[in-house]
């Protein structure tokens, strides 16, 4: 019996940890892309696309599907955000979709 509830609890603490991989993976991958895309000589879309590709590289691509960006004032700064909802890993990496969102922000960079 002790043996299964520590069993338990192991598997409990490394489903813990994994979901916590993925949420901050993702959150880097979408600060990243909102870095990227608010430089000078890109675009915003070109953020989207960078969080994609880093999002797929680090963990999957199932995890890169909802991707937006938008600008607008962040902090009293003109910014680039990026939001990424993806799936929240509940059973290894089965889960509900869209149940977790980060996002990432930028300022925008200017030229002169």
């Amino acid at each position: 019996m002790v043996g299964a509830l520590l069993t338990v609890l192991t598997l409990s603490v490394l489903q813990l940890g994994l979901a916590l991989h993925i949420r901050n993976t993702i959150q880097d991958a979408a600060a990243e892309g909102a870095r990227y895309g608010a430089l000078a000589d890109h675009t915003p879309a070109d953020g989207i696309h960078r969080t994609r590709d880093l999002i797929r590289l680090a963990i999957g691509g199932d995890y890169a599907h909802d991707v937006t960006v938008g600008s607008g004032s962040w902090m009293g700064h003109s910014a680039v955000t990026i939001t990424v909802r993806t799936r929240l890993p509940l059973v290894g990496l089965v889960g509900i979709d869209g149940a977790m969102e980060v996002s990432g922000h930028a300022a925008i960079e200017t030229l002169g």
